[in-house]
């Protein structure tokens, strides 16, 4: 079952293209390339990193912890960014 995003996505491909060139610039950036190698260390230290537990290393306001990575993708109250981007305080 596709979420609405995904059905908007799928039927508006102009939309699409936006974001994905959205995504591939923000996700170019320094700070953005050293977070994602902070998490895939940690991965690694704990022993996580490919070896098929479903587990991820995520940033909340604990620190960094680790979670079922369908929960993690997408989390919606764990951080700062994720709340100010959905309009949250």
């Amino acid at each position: 079952m596709k979420s609405k995003s995904a059905k908007y996505y799928a039927s508006n491909p102009e939309a699409k293209a936006k974001k994905d060139a959205y995504n591939k610039e923000f996700n170019r950036k320094p700070e953005q390339r050293a977070k994602r190698a902070e998490l895939v260390k940690v991965n690694r230290d704990r022993g996580t990193y490919g070896n098929g537990d479903g587990k991820d290393a995520s940033h909340t306001s604990k620190g960094i912890v680790m979670k079922k990575a369908s929960v993690n993708r997408g989390s919606k109250s764990d951080s700062a960014g994720d709340k100010s981007a959905r309009g949250k305080k």
